[in-house]
């Protein structure tokens, strides 16, 4: 096996260097940045250090000859190999000489094998810390990171990244690859189900924990059916568990001009919805309490059937700790979930959790909250606006 190091300016040019010498079949070993001259740490110049090998002892892979001469035989090569082969066995004993160089070739092409599964089996992680990534590859590797995007996602974004930046070629700048991850990101995202409000089903339940604000979401949604789509609305609260929670739903409901429902049990709930059927939509805002109790989530599936008159969307606070996030969309599993609705978007610091989520569950987004003000805090949750808002993109 012959290994080499080569110094040059660039990644592209090492390779360059290393084909030219070792040809097509030359494995790399190791690469680096290396800096050379300066004076105090400063002005210093920026290398590439590639080691690699190739195999010499299988002729169907060995590379072309650098130059004319005659390669020599094995046993006349001045090496510690043939060197060990001498003092390993009596002169004169071809057996046992074929079997030693046999066994050597044998060991060397069992340490290249090795060295090329190290290297396919070398993970994503790995590479993107490795400097010799692109520039602008690296920088939207770093924006993923920042957004806390799940090493899985990461590591199909890199390899689809480094797959245009290649088509693209070597000038490709970080704004042009940021207007790429943006369009990657849709892509994936558009085979997600989105889309606000459907009005195919009478009711629309928000579901989710304490705090996340589903009532004053709950509010925007009336706000959106009353203005936008000219619809009756109604609502009913079954959240009896917080006498805030009731009082902030009858101010909505009196600036909205609606009817709103208290409902303590199933028969009021039965009650309310006998009250409310000639109205178009049926609002319905639920409690937030112990959602990690499994009888909280029997209770809301025998107050409604989910499957046939609900339409139901989770609220999500995009303050929360991802791990958080996961444990309330694992508890209402039970519960048909037919998309997310993400909260405090104007307070979170980062968005790759709504990602992480859609691609964990397969369950796309339906809005996007960003104030308190009603009706405007809210956008609809399309690919687009996603991706926009995790790449910083206006």
């Amino acid at each position: 096996m012959k290994v080499k190091k080569f110094i040059a300016g660039s990644m592209p040019e090492a390779m360059k260097n290393v084909r030219k010498e070792l040809g097509n079949n030359a494995v790399i070993l190791n690469s680096r940045v290396v800096f050379s001259g300066g004076f105090l740490g400063l002005f210093r110049k920026k290398n590439i250090e590639v080691i690699a090998a190739v195999d010499q002892s299988n002729p169907a892979r060995e590379p072309k000859p650098v130059s004319k001469e005659k390669r020599k035989p094995l046993d006349q090569l001045p090496d510690t190999l043939n060197e060990d082969v001498s003092q390993a066995e009596p002169p004169g004993n071809p057996g046992v000489e074929k079997d030693v160089k046999a066994n050597q070739s044998d060991h060397i092409l069992r340490e290249i094998a090795n060295i090329k599964e190290l290297i396919q089996n070398q993970s994503i992680e790995t590479a993107q810390a490795n400097p010799l990534y692109p520039e602008p590859v690296q920088r939207i590797e770093a924006l993923m990171t920042e957004q806390e995007f799940s090493s899985s996602l990461k590591k199909k974004m890199t390899r689809t990244l480094m797959q245009r930046w290649f088509q693209q070629g070597p000038k490709t700048t970080t704004e042009e690859m940021a207007g790429l991850f943006t369009g990657e990101l849709v892509k994936f995202l558009s085979a997600k189900p989105f889309g606000g409000i459907s009005f195919t089903k009478k009711y629309v339940t928000v579901i989710g924990p304490t705090g996340v604000g589903k009532t004053t979401t709950l509010a925007k949604l009336a706000a959106n059916c009353l203005l936008d789509h000219q619809k009756k609305v109604a609502f009913i609260t079954t959240d009896t568990y917080r006498i805030a929670a009731i009082e902030q739903l009858k101010t909505y409901a009196q600036i909205l001009n609606v009817p709103l429902e208290v409902c303590y049990n199933s028969e009021e709930f039965q009650t309310a919805k006998e009250k409310f059927s000639s109205y178009d939509i049926v609002l319905i805002d639920t409690a937030g309490r112990n959602f990690r109790n499994k009888l909280y989530v029997e209770e809301l599936k025998k107050m409604m059937d989910f499957n046939v008159e609900s339409e139901v969307f989770l609220v999500l606070s995009l303050t929360a700790k991802q791990k958080d996030m996961e444990a309330v969309v694992q508890s209402f599993s039970d519960i048909p979930i037919g998309r997310f609705i993400f909260t405090k978007a104007d307070e979170a610091s980062c968005y790759g959790s709504m990602i992480n989520l859609i691609d964990r569950f397969g369950i796309g987004v339906a809005y996007i909250t960003n104030g308190q003000n009603v009706p405007d805090d809210v956008a609809a949750g399309t690919p687009e606006t996603i991706a926009k808002l995790v790449a910083g993109v206006k």
